[in-house]
């Protein structure tokens, strides 16, 4: 079962439960879904990998946004942004936990013989293959960033 397919099994119970917050997260992924497909150049059907990027660029738009709304002190904003990023974490892979990611990172580490934060881009590049979906890239950045330095 595809992404879509998931978005529309979950959108009928959402419509007649009339769960405002779930409608309109499952509105977005459906929308964002649809521009994905008919966007230039696409092939009218979206990769696993493809919708796992989807979904992410979402949560890190409403994250960006719930960032914003609470220096700003708008809670009620705030607050519908938490709500839609819940839901839509819902159909992303389990994210793994920080010991977990430390050490993936730190095998990778290995693996590519890196020594100094100067190869960072040797690591980064072989972390966000690895974890793609799994973890924020934000998070990985950090971790390579830190082990490095050591």
């Amino acid at each position: 079962m595809n992404l879509e397919q998931k978005i529309m099994a979950e959108l009928k119970p959402a419509m007649l439960a009339k769960d405002e917050k779930a409608l309109r997260s499952l509105r977005a992924i459906k929308a964002a879904i649809l521009l994905a497909k008919t966007s230039e150049g696409a092939s009218g059907e979206l990769k696993e990998e493809d919708e796992i990027k989807l979904l992410q660029k979402l949560v890190k738009q409403r994250r960006d946004s719930l960032e914003i709304f609470t220096q700003q002190n708008r809670t009620d904003l705030a607050q519908k942004e938490q709500e839609e990023i819940e839901i839509i974490e819902k159909f992303l892979p389990k994210q793994l936990s920080g010991e977990e990611l430390k050490a993936i990172i730190a095998n990778i580490i290995a693996e590519t013989g890196a020594s100094s934060p100067a190869d960072m881009g040797k690591v980064m590049g072989a972390a966000t293959k690895q974890l793609a979906g799994k973890a924020d890239g934000k998070a990985i950045s950090a971790l390579v960033k830190e082990l490095l330095a050591k």
